[in-house]
């Protein structure tokens, strides 16, 4: 699930950079208040990479999601990328923990055939 997670995550970071520089052609925002919130939640998408494993660390994600599809009313677009991120996080949460069932399946199958086999 990490590995998946994290792609959409460091995907969400450039979408975030991109949508700054729509956002500074605002006349009613200031290139410092874009620059500040965006920079922050470049840096939120790089720090959940790191404790998506962790509990809550979904649920974080979440929360991160929903912000996303709320710059939508500073930069329109937002929505659309916005909903479709979300649509892309649950992808990488659900098919995530199904490889990771897998994995582990996998992973004892293998433990139980190398203990089975006799010892020469």
């Amino acid at each position: 699930m990490r590995t998946l997670c994290a792609s959409t995550l460091i995907s969400e970071f450039f979408v975030i950079g991109f949508a700054g520089l729509v956002a500074m052609k605002s006349d009613d925002l200031s290139m410092t208040a874009v620059w500040t919130v965006c920079g922050i939640a470049m840096l939120l998408s790089l720090l959940l990479c790191a404790v998506i494993t962790r509990p809550g660390g979904v649920q974080l994600g979440w929360a991160f999601q929903i912000a996303l599809i709320a710059g939508g009313f500073v930069v329109p677009v937002m929505f659309f990328l916005g909903v479709l991120f979300g649509g892309l996080w649950w992808a990488s949460v659900h098919f995530g923990r199904k490889i990771d069932v897998a994995k582990a399946h996998w992973a004892e199958q293998a433990q139980a055939q190398t203990s089975a086999e006799p010892q020469t």
